[in-house]
């Protein structure tokens, strides 16, 4: 598609990380999804990033690096292990994909206040 100043404009696939050519793109995109959750309930509660760092049994570095988005040195077990000691529960549901979706994917729904916010993220 072209747009009236001859620049090109591409609809993304859903995921950033996919987009830019990352390296494992999903395991990216839901590091992300769970460093954000993370990151809102550190900031809904006001805790400093030296608190933060007490409850999930890090030093304040890592925090800063964790709300920062620099995941590199964060697994995902590691995060669903700080939302765990940030009270909250997490539940892993596997279940067939939908025959038309041509592959499976990981969804990320942080439920907060009877509300839930569904973030899809393909997995192969």
């Amino acid at each position: 598609m072209k747009s009236t100043d001859d620049t090109d404009i591409f609809e993304g696939s859903g995921n950033v990380f996919a987009d830019l050519e990352v390296e494992n793109p999903d395991e990216a995109l839901a590091k992300a999804k769970l460093a954000s959750v993370i990151a809102a309930i550190i900031t809904r509660r006001r805790l400093t990033q030296v608190q933060a760092a007490s409850m999930l049994g890090v030093d304040q570095p890592k925090v800063s690096a964790l709300l920062r988005g620099r995941l590199s040195g964060f697994s995902i077990d590691r995060l669903l292990r700080f939302l765990v000691a940030l009270d909250r529960d997490v539940e892993i549901l596997v279940k067939p994909k939908p025959r038309t979706r041509p592959r499976g994917r990981v969804d990320v729904v942080a439920v907060s206040r009877g509300r839930s916010q569904r973030s899809p993220t393909a997995i192969s």
